[in-house]
């Protein structure tokens, strides 16, 4: 086995159950016409269509320029992997990039090796192809695990095994996706990176992991940068929780769970040790206003 073919890792060649292939060029290879057909021959373009649940959706026009010359040149390495779902038409499971060079410099057919899978199999080999070959970003990666999850039933163990990541690893992708939308765009854009997006989460406040992003944007931090950002608001905020706990008697800390109770909303009590403070109620629309102002007039 070549090593491209190693490359895949053993996930995938579970999957793909597949034979060595090398070079041979696409003499002597027919368009395979019986269903149950598995095995490697020529296809044409127009019969193959791209997979709807290809985890990578942008594909660098110059690189595919440079694959598509070196095609020409040197011919398929390695065939694409396609399924049938229909005569004369088949589904790529993997390959999408030499495909698309393919198209590039108008060939009529690309070597494929031809597999029998259903949608959830096909799925779960165009993912664990991508994560392997390393060139997802991490929005990416982190998509294509919650997918194999949901939509190919797998247990985090399972998937952990099937990509040789280890389960803390596929837990910080999948945190990845309960950022803000602009920061997953940011991620999915490259505008930061996997280390930036790990030190942004462990800030609970939205509102100051967009800060934290707006920052990394304009000044271009580091990631070590951003973790010292993150420990200050970190020490920040843990100092007002223990200002707060010390300058409030206990029998002011029970009012506050009484007020809580009674008017359903967010009340926060500040006292400093001397007395003095102010007590402030949460609202989230003016309905919610207006009811707070009603029981408060009563």
């Amino acid at each position: 086995m070549n090593a491209k073919k190693r490359a895949l890792g053993r996930g995938l060649d579970a999957l793909l159950d597949s034979t060595d292939y090398t070079n041979k060029g696409t003499k002597g290879l027919s368009t395979p016409q019986n269903a149950g057909f598995s095995g490697i021959a020529e296809i044409s373009l127009s019969y193959i269509y791209a997979n709807p649940n290809q985890p990578r959706k942008a594909f660098d026009e110059e690189s595919l320029k440079q694959l598509a010359d070196s095609i020409k040149q040197q011919g398929i390495i390695q065939p694409i992997t396609v399924r049938k779902i229909a005569r004369n038409r088949y589904e790529l499971i993997s390959g999408e990039r030499r495909f698309r060079a393919c198209q590039l410099i108008k060939l009529e057919g690309i070597p494929a090796y031809v597999r029998e899978a259903d949608n959830t199999q096909a799925l779960e080999m165009a993912l664990v192809e991508n994560i392997q070959r390393q060139d997802l970003n991490a929005l990416e990666i982190a998509l294509s695990y919650q997918h194999l999850i949901q939509d190919c039933d797998l247990k985090m163990e399972d998937l952990g095994d099937r990509v040789g990541k280890s389960r803390s690893t596929v837990n910080n992708y999948l945190r990845l996706l309960k950022l803000p939308d602009a920061i997953q765009i940011g991620l999915r854009e490259d505008k930061l990176s996997m280390g930036h997006a790990r030190a942004i989460i462990s800030i609970e406040s939205e509102q100051d992991q967009l800060i934290i992003f707006d920052e990394i944007l304009k000044k271009e931090l580091s990631v070590r940068q951003v973790e010292k950002y993150v420990r200050k608001i970190q020490d920040k905020s843990q100092k007002k929780v223990v200002s707060s706990q010390l300058s409030l008697p206990y029998k002011y800390k029970q009012l506050h769970g009484k007020l809580k109770k009674e008017f359903s909303n967010e009340i926060d009590i500040k006292r400093n040790l001397k007395g003095k403070g102010n007590i402030s109620f949460s609202f989230k629309d003016d309905t919610e206003l207006d009811k707070l102002l009603q029981k408060l007039l009563k």
